[in-house]
């Protein structure tokens, strides 16, 4: 599970077993967690993050989208 980025509490991630599915990111914090698509940036899955936190987290991933899609495509050979 490759931590790519971490910004204040949140960790963004991937699960190295993932690499059939289409280029995303997990972020972490405390017991929540959220999963977005990155090509476009969508949320896919959210785990315990409140709307507007959302709305926060889902800033993050834009902002830094060609980061973590340059590791995902680095780590899986994409």
């Amino acid at each position: 599970m490759p931590t790519v980025l971490r910004i204040g509490s949140y960790r963004f991630f991937f699960y190295s077993n993932e690499n059939e599915e289409p280029a995303h990111i997990h972020v972490r914090r405390d017991d929540c967690e959220a999963k977005f698509w990155l090509d476009p940036v969508a949320l896919a899955v959210n785990w315990g993050f409140s709307r507007s936190e959302l709305t926060k987290v889902r800033g993050m991933v834009e902002r830094h989208r060609a980061f973590l899609l340059k590791a995902w495509n680095d780590y899986f050979g994409k």
